[in-house]
């Protein structure tokens, strides 16, 4: 229930990002981040909430705009065992944010929120205040709380840190007949670095309008080594009706998938909402659905076992839950022990909207979600991946980020399952957004991928599209191709020192490296995966 990860890089100016983050209730409060930032030694006051309660609030001076504000602090009930509290800002400028931050708080012990926002214009006084989402009558104490502002500069910084600290590679080139005042080891030995390969799953969504469509599918190679079916693997697609259970569009697709080395995710076996449940489905008594949730979960399974690495087992059941609702609040559970039995080897996950992207949702705040994989976990349910679909509206970084920092307190592997921005704004305001979005999701250590929503279709995608349909490049498209490029380690040309090494930062993936030394040379590969530690190679000419 504790999450840490400290960066500390020599000669980086500005405060260093604190990942740490707690999901246990703690009989005593933590110390504050940061020493309590910009509110260390500021004591909070009560002020009357709409409800008519007193709760604790704290008062913020002279915050200016374009800042990034992280926020912490520590929350204790009275006259209720739990209650879900949220952290909401009001400022003299017209400003309000209904939800900064929230937890699941209990009575008797200490909870740990975490959250932040950011401001549009400049605020010379701002309320930050505590209260119930539900109208509940409950005392509020806080304890701990730290307020830490970040330039944007300092932020990008902080990020580059993250994907840099992660990556640090030695090659050591050297001769075991090369007898000289330093051994065997060559200075001055030339050396070409190249990556060739990505270890960091980034990918998109695909849809049927990828078979056959060779220029579209030479253009997702290029750019993708990861995957996910937008619709073809869901109930409604595969058996529409029922007993007629049809795999063809998905098997094409898998044959592209296959053709290209690309991994893939299973999305999904079962979509808890009605709306998207199949109409024969919803009209069968619970003892036929008994069997029809049997039978789909061993043909989807047996047909595409070790196929797919990631199975999505019971779509968004944090905001629905048909199945629980007719077969009993165990459904999911056995969907989840089945699912493992039949594909042992696939990653299964909870995949949830609005748990990263806001903290408003109170079906889907952070701590709803991680209460719900612990219950699902303690029934016995291989709860292995943590799926968060990323669809977002105007981007909260540091909320998105202390909400992952928390999720990371689970130890287990976080994707950004379909990322997108909504399509209520320009081309270019969608740009600018993925772009925060995406580099926020790939610097921090614990998220394993991050996938697009972004299926072609020729009236338009989902919410956002990165081409047109002749495959130019829309403003979010130029973004993707942007990180891509930044996200890979270059080709690199350089020497040896005098103790025969050389050292570089790389992304995690696969290298060719070339070294030459007078008439002699060598070809080899290395392979950078995830660890803090320096990797160090040696290669003998």
């Amino acid at each position: 229930g504790f999450f840490r990860y400290k960066n500390h890089v020599a000669n980086s100016d500005g405060p260093f990002y604190d990942y740490t983050a707690y999901t246990e209730c703690k009989a005593v409060p933590e110390e504050p981040l940061y020493s309590g930032g910009i509110l260390k030694d500021q004591p909070p006051f009560v002020q009357q909430s709409s409800s008519g309660d007193y709760t604790p609030a704290l008062l913020l001076h002279n915050l200016s705009n374009g800042t990034i504000y992280c926020f912490s602090i520590w929350v204790k009930i009275q006259g209720a065992d739990s209650a879900l509290v949220q952290a909401s800002l009001t400022a003299d400028n017209n400003s309000t944010f209904d939800c900064v931050g929230s937890v699941l708080a209990k009575s008797g012990c200490w909870s740990f929120l975490k959250g932040g926002f950011v401001l549009n214009s400049p605020a010379t006084s701002s309320i930050l205040y505590f209260q119930p989402s539900a109208n509940q009558s409950i005392n509020i104490a806080i304890a701990s709380a730290s307020l830490q502002p970040f330039t944007d500069q300092e932020w990008r910084m902080n990020q580059q840190l993250m994907i840099k600290s992660v990556t640090t590679t030695s090659i050591l080139a050297f001769h075991p007949d090369d007898l000289n005042s330093n051994g065997n080891k060559l200075q001055g030995a030339s050396i070409t670095v190249e990556q060739v390969s990505k270890d960091f799953p980034f990918g998109s969504a695909i849809a049927s309008t990828i078979i056959g469509n060779v220029p579209y599918q030479k253009w997702f190679v290029k750019r993708f080594n990861a995957a996910v079916f937008e619709n073809e693997l869901k109930w409604y697609a595969t058996e529409p009706q029922r007993g007629k259970v049809n795999y063809t569009v998905s098997d094409q697709m898998l044959e592209f998938i296959r053709a290209n080395q690309i991994i893939v995710r299973g999305h999904n076996i079962f979509w808890e909402d009605p709306k998207y449940t199949p109409a024969w489905v919803r009209d069968l008594t619970d003892e036929e659905l008994k069997l029809a949730v049997k039978s789909r979960i061993q043909s989807l399974m047996s047909k595409y076992k070790e196929q797919f690495v990631h199975w999505d087992i019971s779509n968004e059941m944090l905001h629905f839950d048909f199945y629980e609702q007719r077969l009993g609040p165990n459904a999911t559970l056995h969907f989840y022990k089945a699912a493992h039995k039949a594909d042992p080897l696939a990653t299964l996950f909870l995949n949830e909207f609005n748990v990263v992207e806001n903290c408003s949702d109170v079906n889907a705040t952070v701590d709803v979600y991680i209460s719900r994989l612990r219950e699902l976990e303690s029934g016995g349910a291989p709860m292995n991946g943590i799926g968060l679909e990323g669809h977002f509206s105007t981007p909260n970084l540091p909320l998105m980020r202390a909400i992952l920092d928390k999720l990371a307190t689970l130890g287990l592997p976080i994707w950004l399952t379909e990322v997108d921005i909504s399509s209520k704004f320009d081309k270019n305001v969608q740009a600018i957004y993925l772009e925060q979005v995406l580099r926020e999701g790939f610097s921090h250590p614990a998220v394993n991928g991050i996938m697009l929503w972004t299926a072609l279709h020729p009236k338009g995608c989902y919410q956002m599209c990165l081409t047109d349909n002749n495959l130019q490049n829309l403003p979010a498209g130029n973004v993707v191709d942007k990180l891509l490029k930044a996200w890979k380690t270059g080709k690199i040309s350089s020497h040896t020192d005098n103790f025969g090494s050389y050292s570089f930062y790389g992304f995690l993936g696969e290298y060719k490296v070339h070294v030459q030394y007078g008439n002699r040379t060598a070809n080899s590969t290395l392979s950078l995966s995830r660890g803090d530690q320096t990797k160090h190679f040696s290669i003998q000419l």
